[in-house]
């Protein structure tokens, strides 16, 4: 069979489920074009991977997905904690923790929050933005081969549902196709770390007279820990339709088929302790725990992405979003080098910033998963106790090394703190600001352009020297003088000092990534700020 041959397309993305729907949906916000590919005929009917954090609703948010997702997350807008019990019934329970944001102190980090939006819920939501703002994403469309040369690469997908072949060529290829990824097999892309750590099944259920036995006890999910009956709980809608994880012990030659009904069934009535409950079997998904990370992140014009790139334990929901934080460190990235802002060798900066983060985060969800007794999971002992800072995993990552100058190259991927305090390599800090009688966050100015903020009192100069930079290099760089006064853009809430957030001087600046993330600070008055800010865009876009 001769293939059809399809015009050339910028971005072709291989995988639509969160990672590929979410690297859709950021490469259209930037008007980048680009073609989807799936093999499976629709998005996930299972509900699970639910825990998306606040670093990820922040870049729905700025993608203006927020407000969907959390109204298509509202049945579970309630549940907080994560409780461990040996059943639902009896007296030895203990909440792991009791709330996500205890005392609400997330609210002067970010202007998001976490949010509990399963997979089957979230991702119908991606798929219509990403296809609102002109994605072409084409379902029950398979990969068979895909090569690079100097110009670009060429796929050959087919259509499942009419068997025709069709060759695309595209600029540039990311592989979002999960944790077999048949892309990265095929460049020859080994992994690190220990691998599998444990197996199971998820089993939905339907069973009304649970949510009697569960109480007000508005839980995440629920580690059961009868040794004869362990697994974990998770509501899906708090009333009827439930989700039971039950370890799997295929090293033992276990196998799926044994996962009968009755099995089931039988399993989910100790675990719960609630005897004669009627429960009705509605699906059953395997899965496996692992910690692996890619040796390398890309080859070429090839790009990996989510777990194509890293696996990660389940607990505490690190995986998805550190491949949705992937898609978004890599779509500017594209979206800078497509338009010509940025030289080619801005790419190698992608698996600079992002291998890092999933080394340090794989390890991180592993061993929460042993902190968690997570069913099914039985490490080897190790020191210490517990480790905490969850949320520094989450929101304070940062990036030594990569698109940022002057950040300190042995600053910790992740932080014993939080350090969001605006140094080079960090997440910019939160800022509500007012102008025109709107209020928005500083995070909510950075997705389409790089960003300057200064102060009033030389914000004419910054400004000219802005105007003058990116004039030179032909880059877009938008720039907010920050203060109270006629010459300001923007005003800080409450008087907050813009400059005192930022780790700067009131004479200083602060440069900002598309990605909202610090590329570059002025600690106070330069001579020459237009050939400060040149020399900086140059280094950054690898064009100097």
């Amino acid at each position: 069979m001769n293939p059809k041959v399809e015009d050339r397309v910028p971005v072709l993305i291989v995988g639509g489920s969160l990672v590929g729907l979410s690297a859709s949906l950021f490469l259209g916000r930037l008007g980048v074009p680009h073609v989807l590919v799936e093999k499976h005929a629709d998005t996930s009917r299972h509900p699970r991977g639910r825990g998306n954090n606040v670093r990820t609703m922040e870049l729905y948010r700025v993608a203006g997905a927020e407000e969907r997702i959390r109204a298509a997350a509202s049945v579970l807008a309630d549940n907080h904690g994560i409780l461990q019990a040996r059943s639902l019934t009896g007296d030895d329970q203990e909440w792991l923790f009791r709330e996500i944001d205890p005392g609400g102190g997330l609210a002067k980090f970010s202007p998001s929050a976490w949010c509990l939006c399963s997979q089957n819920d979230l991702e119908p939501e991606l798929l219509r933005c990403a296809r609102e703002l002109g994605g072409d994403l084409r379902f029950s469309t398979e990969l068979l081969s895909c090569d690079q040369d100097a110009d670009g690469v060429s796929a050959v997908v087919k259509a499942r549902d009419t068997g025709e072949h069709t060759t695309l060529r595209a600029d540039y290829l990311i592989a979002a196709d999960g944790p077999r990824s048949p892309v990265r097999e095929r460049l020859g892309i080994g992994q690190t770390g220990p691998g599998d750590l444990f197996h199971n099944v998820s089993i939905t259920f339907r069973a009304p007279e649970l949510a009697d036995a569960v109480g007000d006890r508005r839980f995440i999910a629920c580690y059961l820990t009868d040794p004869e009956a362990d697994g974990a709980l998770l509501p899906v809608d708090n009333a009827e339709q439930w989700v039971f994880h039950a370890p799997w012990h295929p090293d033992r030659g276990e196998t799926l088929e044994d996962f009968t009904d009755e099995r089931c069934i039988d399993h989910i009535r100790r675990a719960t302790g609630v005897p004669d409950m009627a429960v009705e079997i509605t699906g059953k998904a395997p899965w496996h725990a692992a910690e692996r990370v890619a040796e390398r992140y890309s080859a070429g014009r090839i790009f990996l992405a989510g777990d194509s790139a890293h696996e990660m334990s389940p607990t505490g929901a690190f995986g998805s979003n550190t491949g949705i934080q992937d898609a978004h460190n890599l779509a500017w990235k594209l979206a800078a080098v497509l338009d010509g802002a940025a030289s080619p060798a801005l790419l190698d900066t992608y698996e600079d910033e992002r291998r890092p983060v999933a080394e340090v985060t794989s390890a991180r969800a592993s061993a929460r998963s042993a902190e968690h007794s997570h069913p099914g999971y039985d490490p080897a002992p190790a020191g210490g106790g517990r480790q905490r800072g969850v949320l520094t995993v989450a929101l304070g990552y940062c990036y030594p090394r990569g698109a940022v100058l002057g950040a300190d190259p042995d600053l910790p991927v992740v932080p014993e703190r939080m350090r969001l305090t605006g140094e080079p390599g960090t997440r910019a800090p939160h800022l509500w600001l007012h102008a025109d009688g709107t209020r928005r966050s500083t995070l909510d100015l950075y997705e389409r352009s790089f960003v300057l903020l200064t102060g009033t009192e030389d914000g004419k100069a910054w400004r000219g020297a802005a105007e003058a930079a990116a004039a030179h290099w032909s880059v877009r760089l938008d720039h907010y003088r920050i203060g109270i006064g006629t010459d300001a853009d923007l005003i800080p809430e409450d008087g907050t000092d813009w400059a005192e957030v930022h780790g700067t001087t009131a004479e200083g600046a602060v440069l900002v990534r598309p990605d909202g993330f610090v590329a570059w600070r002025a600690d106070g008055r330069v001579a020459d700020p237009e050939g400060a800010l040149r020399e900086v865009l140059g280094g950054l876009l690898r064009r100097a």
